[in-house]
């Protein structure tokens, strides 16, 4: 017969199984441990989720300040760009300064608005003065695509005789300043019919005779625009200051400058100074200034 268990035997435990039952009770079961793996996940998720997040604003941050480096080489730039065309304008911008050539008047036509750049306390309105050089630019190269005889340059406005009688002598181009002859460019029946090709005008208010037959017998028209000009009927224009002896003075002398340099005239072209003498106005009688303004009713 087997020999009966002692007391003492039932009662003692076998240390492994104690600890074995331990781990048991410790380990949930069913959806306990279904939810401790799922939180287990989640939290691999979120420290993930938390790991890019913190990635992106790490690249948003670098771009950021690649935006804020590239903008201030951007400013940079434009300064620069900004100094190296006042550097290639045909004449310093002083120069531009010193004649008065951005300076319009209180009427701005709303063709020219594009090229003014602010307004004075005046009131006077201010031409951009990248744009006057801009549009000389063009002017010369307009000019240019015409012989000297096929021209003519026509200038009522007593401020700029002197020195379009001057553009005449060195360019060979053909000036009326104090009368334009009525029908010259229209009534061939006339002794002194001229027929051209290009006209250029002063000032479309005071030349409006010249600027209105160059177009009923549809040539091309070069004009000078003051703020307050409408600019009907140009091919192409110059814009600037069409009431100054100075200003005049030095629009026709880039324009003959310019002209003679495309055609390759050698000629002696008096130095810029001489065309922003004022002598002239002492020189034109009271009535002669009378006719000259005759028409102009937005002039200052």
């Amino acid at each position: 017969m087997p020999r009966k268990k002692s007391e003492t035997e039932e009662t003692q435990i076998n240390p492994e199984e104690l600890l074995l039952n331990k781990e048991t009770e410790k380990q949930p079961e069913g959806e306990e441990l279904e939810k401790e793996a799922q939180a287990e996940s989640l939290d691999a998720l979120e420290e993930k989720k938390l790991e890019g997040i913190k990635a992106e604003l790490i690249e948003k941050a670098k771009k950021l300040r690649e935006k804020i480096s590239g903008e201030e080489g951007t400013e940079e730039l434009k300064k620069k760009i900004t100094i190296k065309k006042r550097t290639d304008m045909l004449i310093p911008l002083e120069d531009y300064i010193r004649s008065g050539i951005y300076i319009g008047t209180r009427v701005v036509t709303p063709q020219m608005r594009q090229f003014v750049y602010r307004r004075r306390a005046d009131g006077l309105a201010i031409f951009n003065t990248d744009l006057i050089d801009e549009k000389l630019r063009e002017g010369i190269e307009f000019l240019s695509h015409f012989d000297a005889k096929d021209i003519i340059l026509v200038c009522k406005r007593p401020a700029g005789w002197k020195a379009a009688e001057k553009f005449s002598e060195i360019t060979g181009i053909r000036v009326f300043t104090k009368k334009y002859p009525a029908g010259i460019l229209t009534n061939s029946q006339l002794p002194n019919f001229f027929e051209n090709e290009l006209t250029i005008v002063c000032d479309s208010w005071l030349d409006r005779n010249a600027l209105n037959d160059t177009m009923r017998v549809n040539k091309k028209i070069m004009m000078v625009c003051d703020t307050n000009n409408f600019p009907k009927g140009a091919s192409q224009i110059v814009i600037g200051n069409n009431k100054s002896p100075k200003s005049l003075g030095v629009i026709f002398y880039l324009l003959a400058r310019g002209f003679c340099e495309k055609k390759k005239i050698e000629v002696n072209i008096p130095e810029l100074d001489w065309w922003m003498i004022e002598e002239l106005e002492e020189q034109i009688t009271p009535e002669e200034r009378m006719r000259a303004r005759e028409g102009a009713k937005f002039g200052v």
